[in-house]
């Protein structure tokens, strides 16, 4: 009878047409499973409730007590991200919504005593003292990333996953993206979240997908140029003509678009507004969507100190960014302070592996990390031994890279969205789709973040609230430096 009665309701999830709906059963199923009773407990092996009770006592009680001295001495002594190991991602994978109630009260606590010693009355604590506290925080903290990885067609998913983040405004401010995914990154660093919104929508998707028509036709039509003339139109029509610097002046997100080098002596380039900041963000998507086999390397293009449009690094070439750097983990922690990454898996090479039931398996998932282990370093090891002939044979030194270049990348985060490969015929990836198509890789996308919808929320809360206080603090900084110039 239960069993009958759990089914019903995990059909009805499965069915949910909207967000709320999903969250109302998710809740029921967590019910039944006694779910919603282990997070109301707060012992677990995955983490050190302990600390975490220790801490959000003595957190409320300086705040209680209105101890601001002692309130910002127990926040210097520990803020960051997985205190007591809270950010283990098991902990968000085992209720279908939400995690132990011990963590999101001690979030909620960080964050009301964030906002308290942030207050413009709080005069127990000076400006210069709160503002390099936060900045201490946010850099002890860390912040999110949101990743978007290439998948040709299939990237099209990026699209619901984007939707749906926006929706509850908890899309990060660092955005990467390569091939298909660049594109997504783009549009989520050039537009707000009310302009994304807009352009989600099915009447603006389905008039891009009438200009699409005529990229993918043709394919071995040796006459290239032609398809790119047609995909570079898309991507002017799709997304604003500003540099990275512009785009992010314009939403105060970091775009970030990887590319690789044509040339097997160079090294792949993650360009944004730190490192290329006068780059057209159109140009890098060109590049970093410049499939080999299916488009020619692209030139990047830049504006210089007179606004004027040239060839940046004319004498380089670039191509797909998905081949070496799908997911720039570690450049991007080192960019940013980034240390808790949200993935949307669309590459399909890689799908057939993320989507295993193997990885989900308590038993089998070692097993399977091993012997991802095993396949990178024996990669690693003929690549290295077959280097020297590549001289020989140029053609087979880039297959050779190519290839090694996809199996030593690590393509998981601590919140994974990954595409169902079924959505889509493998030979439909660098072809037109029909609205149905592009209607349900969208439909997929959004249904498959509404379960991580609550565990970004608690892991980003403290990150969030963070960046919007330095934010407000920096420009009263700006203010009242033009004030004291201004009087002297």
């Amino acid at each position: 009878m239960f069993s009958r009665r759990l089914n019903k309701i995990k059909k009805k999830l499965n069915k949910a047409e909207s967000y709320e709906e999903w969250k109302t059963f998710a809740l029921e199923i967590d019910e039944a499973t006694g779910m919603e009773a282990w997070k109301h407990v707060n012992h677990s092996n995955l983490y050190d409730n302990e600390e975490i009770y220790l801490r959000l006592e003595t957190l409320r009680n300086y705040r209680e007590q209105g101890d601001d001295q002692g309130l910002l001495f127990t926040l210097n002594e520990g803020i960051h991200g997985n205190m007591g190991g809270m950010g283990n991602s098991k902990l968000y994978e085992k209720a279908l919504f939400g995690t132990k109630q011990l963590i999101e009260d001690y979030l909620d606590e960080v964050g009301d005593s964030i906002l308290h010693i942030a207050d413009k009355n709080n005069d127990n604590i000076s400006f210069e003292d709160k503002l390099d506290f936060f900045h201490r925080a946010s850099q002890c903290f860390g912040r999110s990333a949101l990743m978007l990885s290439g998948g040709g067609q299939l990237g099209n998913f990026h699209g619901g996953v984007l939707k749906v983040m926006a929706q509850h405004h908890l899309i990060p401010d660092v955005i990467s993206g390569s091939s298909a995914g660049s594109i997504f990154a783009a549009l989520a660093g050039t537009l707000n979240d009310e302009e994304l919104l807009g352009f989600l929508g099915e009447d603006s998707l389905f008039q891009l997908l009438e200009q699409e028509e005529n990229i993918f036709k043709n394919i071995s039509d040796e006459r290239s140029s032609l398809r790119v003339r047609d995909l570079e139109s898309v991507v002017n029509s799709t997304i604003p003509n500003l540099t990275f610097q512009e785009a992010f002046e314009h939403t105060g997100r970091k775009i970030n678009i990887s590319v690789s080098p044509k040339g097997l002596q160079q090294k792949s380039r993650l360009l944004n507004a730190i490192a290329s900041p006068n780059v057209l963000i159109r140009s890098a998507l060109m590049a970093s969507c410049a499939v080999p086999g299916v488009f020619p390397p692209a030139t990047l293009f830049a504006k210089n100190k007179d606004g004027k449009v040239q060839a940046y690094l004319p004498s380089r070439k670039w191509v797909d960014g998905s081949a070496s750097n799908d997911l720039p983990a570690k450049r991007l922690a080192r960019l940013y302070g980034v240390n808790h990454f949200i993935v949307s898996m669309t590459n399909p090479l890689v799908l057939p592996f993320t989507n295993s039931p193997l990885h989900k398996s308590e038993f089998l998932s070692p097993a399977v990390r091993f012997g991802s282990a095993v396949l990178k370093e024996t990669s690693q090891f003929n690549y290295t031994l077959a280097k020297p002939f590549f001289k020989y044979v140029p053609k087979l030194a880039v297959m050779a890279t190519t290839i090694n270049s996809v199996i030593q990348q690590d393509y998981q985060g601590d919140i994974n969205i990954i595409a169902d490969f079924s959505s889509i015929r493998p030979t439909r990836l660098l072809s037109t789709l029909t609205r149905d198509e592009l209607a349900e890789l969208i439909t997929k996308g959004e249904k498959a973040t509404w379960p991580k919808v609550e565990a970004i929320r608690i892991c980003t809360k403290v990150g969030r609230i963070l960046d919007k206080i330095l934010e407000d603090y920096e420009s009263e900084e700006m203010h009242l430096a033009k004030q004291v110039l201004t009087e002297n």
